[in-house]
């Protein structure tokens, strides 16, 4: 298994490869896992609730992190967490439409908040698989080949999924109303 990939440290081994303790690793991403949560719900305290899952899992697991990698695990285990919640059956009768970042703005985009609502609302209505690119891409910053390994996929799919995802985005926000179906 890879290294940062979450697998078990050696018997004994307390510390994560990174080097951050628990708290360090909270302080610096839990704001990140709950915006990633919330923008992928649309439900706060569901939200918290994945953040809390996310670190829980990571004592109990005690997973080998690469330094530098550990915001990825962070975030691919909290879409994970979101995905299973979202197929759930209570998640189908729920209606998201409201602007996702409105809650938790990162610093460098408060600025802009005000002129991306419609663009937010957009995101958010995007099927998940398209909603997790552009979420990794365009608000975490990640780049195609990192996000191909957080989702496990090939490269050539995350940038197929982008690719799919502006076209919807653009066609939305026209107001052309239609639905690219692939």
């Amino acid at each position: 298994m890879e290294e940062g990939s979450g697998r078990r440290p050696a018997e004994g081994d307390n510390s994560p490869a990174s080097g951050l303790s628990f708290e360090q690793l909270y302080d610096l991403y839990a704001t990140d896992v709950l915006r990633v949560s919330y923008y992928y719900l649309g439900d706060r305290q569901r939200a918290e609730d994945v953040t809390q899952d996310v670190f829980v899992r990571f004592l109990t697991s005690r997973p080998t992190l690469v330094e530098g990698r550990e915001k990825a695990w962070l975030l691919k285990v909290a879409l994970n967490r979101c995905r299973d919640l979202w197929r759930g059956a209570w998640m189908k009768r729920v209606v998201l439409g409201h602007p996702a970042f409105e809650l938790f703005p990162a610093d460098d985009e408060i600025g802009r908040l005000a002129e991306s609502t419609t663009l937010a609302e957009a995101v958010n209505r995007l099927p998940a698989i398209f909603k997790e690119v552009v979420l990794l891409h365009y608000y975490q910053g990640y780049g195609v080949s990192e996000i191909s390994m957080m989702l496990e996929i090939s490269e050539g799919t995350v940038s197929s999924r982008l690719s799919r995802a502006r076209t919807r985005l653009a066609n939305d926000l026209k107001g052309d109303g239609a639905d690219d179906q692939n």
